[in-house]
């Protein structure tokens, strides 16, 4: 089939085709009276900050590493094959498909020059700026020991979704097909570093996965003999929560057959399993959950940050010394009322983008400054599994089944897109009447497997023997 082209399209085509590289979309100088925006991070922050900035007379640049915006929260429920990737997941090009003046550019950001006021991209060039925005997010953190971070999975990505289902789903599987007890043993144990909000998700999904859903799926291992262990420094799980709702947390958990240890910091990560507290833990799957640092984004600007790479900024998220340049989000450390930093919660992120977007505005319309950044503290939830969640609304402290259904339906109204939303919701109602996971899928098994099978290759003879 021929595809036509009238004289007006094809001298346009030409006129692209012929386009020099400064004159692209992304390096063109705009009009002198629209400032250009560049964003970093399509997070909760900067999406939420291009929306409320996106109807002001300005040319906004939002930058990611991957196409899409992704609802975090429920990003354990893709690693425990309850949900797809794509039901979680939006691409960004969609959420500001009608915004002309909104380009979305996808690459890695290497560099910026503060002085001639440029982002630099990898294999794509430097970005000009007026305004530049990170929101660049957080990475999880394993203490200075980089060692442990090659034995162990952590949970931010949907890259990490996929390896850790992968890890999960792959373990029942090679354990079915060994003969070795010990081998089995290890292969059917879960070990979770971090006892908030994402690692206690993580071990009663896991554990349910174990017991419910792939309770008959199996003939020569039993899946309910699964070991599910939360190793947590401190003296409690959910210390965010009031001490009533951490102790409820516990007992859930515990009743699931979750293992946890407590004020048991972790000494070694190792690929037969961790040591904590004196003693080993034999383990094929090690999952990372604790605690968390900045991106670079400190260092591109040459800000000051704190001992976790966090940019310190001001109350309006200008960054001190650097004009034009804000920050928001888990990046930034912000002193809150008393003195104490904003927690790095999503709530925070979206509410400095939609506070900053709305500031920008205001400044580039000439209609005066914003006052200084004020956080709303709504609560936080925790869920626990099935039928089982924690409410701290500060005003409000609910548990078990009204918990669980007030986490549904907030995180149902926060998910972007109307078909997430219906497919996410259908997902939770199948679920809840069958004990299914829709989800169990394995793609990619060859590396994943080898992956998996050298995590037991070494693993000693025995458990909880001294480290």
């Amino acid at each position: 089939m021929r595809l036509l082209l009238t004289p007006g399209t094809r001298r346009r085509a030409l006129h692209y085709h012929r386009m020099p590289r400064d004159s692209h979309p992304v390096h063109a100088q705009p009009p002198a009276d629209r400032p250009r925006v560049v964003v970093v991070g399509a997070g909760f922050g900067g999406i939420n900050l291009v929306k409320a900035l996106a109807r002001a007379p300005v040319d906004i640049t939002l930058i990611d590493r991957t196409n899409h915006n992704l609802f975090q929260p429920l990003l354990y429920q893709v690693a425990t094959a309850a949900l797809a990737p794509s039901d979680i997941a939006v691409p960004i090009r969609a959420i500001f498909s009608g915004r002309r003046n909104v380009s979305v550019l996808m690459g890695e950001v290497e560099a910026v020059d503060t002085t001639n006021r440029l982002v630099r991209v990898r294999d794509t060039g430097d970005v000009p700026y007026d305004f530049l925005i990170l929101a660049t997010g957080s990475v999880y953190s394993w203490f200075g020991h980089d060692t442990w971070r090659a034995h162990s999975l952590s949970l931010k990505t949907l890259d990490d979704a996929d390896a850790l289902r992968l890890r999960v789903l792959g373990a029942f599987e090679r354990a079915e097909s060994r003969t070795d007890p010990e081998e089995i043993r290890a292969l059917l144990t879960f070990v979770i570093v971090g006892g908030g909000p994402t690692g206690v998700e993580l071990a009663g999904a896991i554990a349910e996965l174990a017991r419910s859903t792939l309770a008959r799926d199996y003939r020569h291992i039993d899946p309910k003999s699964t070991r599910v262990v939360i190793c947590e420094a401190a003296p409690r799980l959910l210390a965010a929560f009031p001490e009533s709702l951490s102790a409820y947390s516990a007992g859930k958990l515990r009743a699931l057959g979750v293992e946890i240890r407590l004020g048991e910091a972790v000494q070694d990560v190792r690929s037969d399993g961790i040591s904590a507290s004196g003693h080993a833990i034999r383990a094929a799957n090690v999952f990372w959950c604790a605690g968390t640092e900045a991106t670079p984004a400190a260092n591109w600007i040459g800000a000051h940050a704190d001992r976790h790479g966090l940019i310190e900024v001001n109350p309006d998220c200008s960054v001190p010394g650097h004009d034009g340049v804000f920050a928001i989000g888990d990046v930034t450390t912000m002193q809150g009322p008393g003195g104490r930093p904003f927690p790095a919660l999503a709530a925070v992120a979206k509410q400095q983008g939609r506070y900053l977007g709305r500031a920008l505005r205001r400044r580039i319309e000439g209609r005066g400054e914003s006052g200084p950044f004020r956080y709303r503290d709504y609560g936080q939830l925790a869920v626990l599994g099935r039928s089982a969640a924690v409410a701290d609304l500060g005003w409000l402290r609910l548990k078990g089944v009204p918990g669980w259904m007030l986490w549904s339906a907030v995180h149902l109204v926060l998910l972007m897109g109307a078909r997430n939303k219906v497919l996410v919701y259908i997902n939770w109602v199948w679920a809840w009447l069958t004990y299914g996971s829709g989800a169990r899928l394995m793609t990619g098994v060859g590396g994943a497997g080898k992956a998996a099978t050298a995590a037991v290759e070494n693993t000693a003879a025995g458990d909880e023997k001294p480290a």
